[in-house]
């Protein structure tokens, strides 16, 4: 009989559960073992030089690499497709380490206008402090993308469904354009998940993701991670190709090759900014992963079911989820969402008489009884939030309408519960007076 355990390729679902790790050889423990260390004792002098110039691999301080956090590396990036992956302590720190390790002063990113608020904020206020600048563009036209790029463009980037309304990046499009530049495409697959996107497939360079949200799954632990597929010839970026003075003149791309951006990403970018995961929260994201494609399904599921309601209620003026006929983006969400567009998606308010869009949110978000009103996503628990009298109460309605907030948007994101629950929810939160 032949073993052919070796050459198999796992199913996601057996990656979900096992990918990254193997059952302590020590203490025979099942689960991933939480090293909660800030630091690693050395066999020897020798071994330490070694760890320290980067010819051997192996554990130096918590901040740069733990063994518990690896598990978790090791398995997005299974689950990715990608050559690896960096953990960071947030989504908002897996952005920002890709665009610190991948650009040089002066260079500029062309960026998807429909991107998550913080996003926004940090492309175009914290990325100016490093002379860095951003050229925003309609996310479905590809003459912007090309008008938009110049001899600086080193990076083109947006999510894969947009948040809060839900614009689908077509991003085998957008990723040969790129290509035919020499430019990577950086994807933000926080709302679908590898469950229902590998952007990689589809052409992708780098993914970040806020494992805060559907990766934990559970709302209890911060965390971001940055992955590579391995694929981009990083050679004409001095970043990552040119001597690096951080690091005594190491050229990480000739010495890593297809690691390089990683390498660089790890030793460098997280090892200076601490922007890294802790131990514990990596052990926490890892439970989450196991049940990642089981709460996908169900809770996208649910979320169709939801919009479907809604789409058919008086009181809603308009739904803005992907996974209906009716959002301009169906089409592009079949493509490369055959399971469906996520479980975030935003619908509006109708007017009424006498009564603002604001003041009508707070009376909708205080008669809900099921939702829980925060400022997250991706929880097994539903949630709710109207940004123009929370997250973006400080904006004129014109201001609020030129960054494609409405202020009679509502934003859902659909958790486990029962569906039938959740729409007698909505429905008698939508006819409170």
């Amino acid at each position: 009989m032949s073993n052919k355990a070796e050459t198999r390729k796992f199913g996601f679902e057996t990656r979900m559960v096992h990918a990254g790790h193997i059952p302590d050889a020590v203490t025979g423990a099942r689960a991933v073992p939480i090293y909660q260390t800030t630091s690693f004792v050395f066999d020897d002098a020798d071994q330490a030089a070694q760890l320290f110039e980067l010819k051997q691999f192996g554990n130096i301080y918590s901040r740069i690499s733990n063994p518990t956090t690896a598990v978790f590396e090791e398995r997005v990036a299974s689950l990715e497709g990608a050559a690896g992956a960096v953990a960071t302590a947030s989504g908002m720190a897996a952005q920002l380490v890709a665009f610190l390790t991948l650009l040089e002063p002066g260079d500029e990113v062309v960026a998807s206008s429909q991107l998550y608020g913080g996003s926004i904020t940090q492309l175009v206020h914290t990325l100016r402090k490093f002379n860095l600048q951003v050229r925003f563009v309609d996310p479905s036209s590809i003459a912007e993308w090309e008008a938009a790029i110049t001899p600086k463009t080193r990076a083109l980037y947006g999510e894969t469904i947009g948040n809060p309304r839900g614009a689908i990046l077509d991003i085998g499009r957008i990723a040969a354009l790129g290509a035919s530049h020499g430019i990577p495409l950086i994807v933000d697959n926080t709302m679908a998940t590898p469950a229902l996107c590998r952007p990689i497939e589809h052409g992708a360079t780098l993914i970040v993701h806020s494992a805060t949200k559907f990766m934990g799954g559970h709302g209890t632990a911060l965390g971001g991670v940055l992955l590579d597929s391995g694929k981009f010839d990083f050679s004409r970026y001095p970043s990552i190709a040119a001597p690096s003075a951080a690091y005594h003149d190491l050229r990480f791309y000739d010495t890593f090759g297809h690691y390089g951006f990683l390498m660089k990403a790890r030793a460098e970018t997280i090892r200076d900014t601490g922007a890294c995961l802790s131990p514990f929260n990596a052990f926490l994201l890892i439970q989450g992963l196991e049940t990642l494609s089981l709460r996908m399904e169900r809770q996208t599921a649910s979320a169709l079911k939801v919009a479907q309601f809604l789409e058919g209620h008086g009181e809603v003026a308009w739904v803005a989820y992907a996974g209906l006929p009716s959002h301009p983006d169906h089409a592009l969400a079949r493509k490369y969402l055959p399971g469906g567009p996520g479980a975030v998606f935003s619908f509006g308010l109708r007017a009424k008489k006498g009564e603002g869009a604001r003041a009508r949110g707070r009376v909708f978000i205080e008669a809900l009884q099921l939702f829980s009103h925060l400022a997250n996503i991706g929880d097994v628990r539903s949630l709710v939030i109207h940004p123009a009298s929370t997250t973006h109460q400080q904006l004129s309605d014109e201001e609020l309408a030129k960054g494609g907030v409405a202020p009679e948007l509502i934003r859902l994101s659909i958790g486990l519960e029962n569906v039938e629950d959740l729409l007698w929810d909505l429905d008698q939160a939508l006819l409170a007076r």
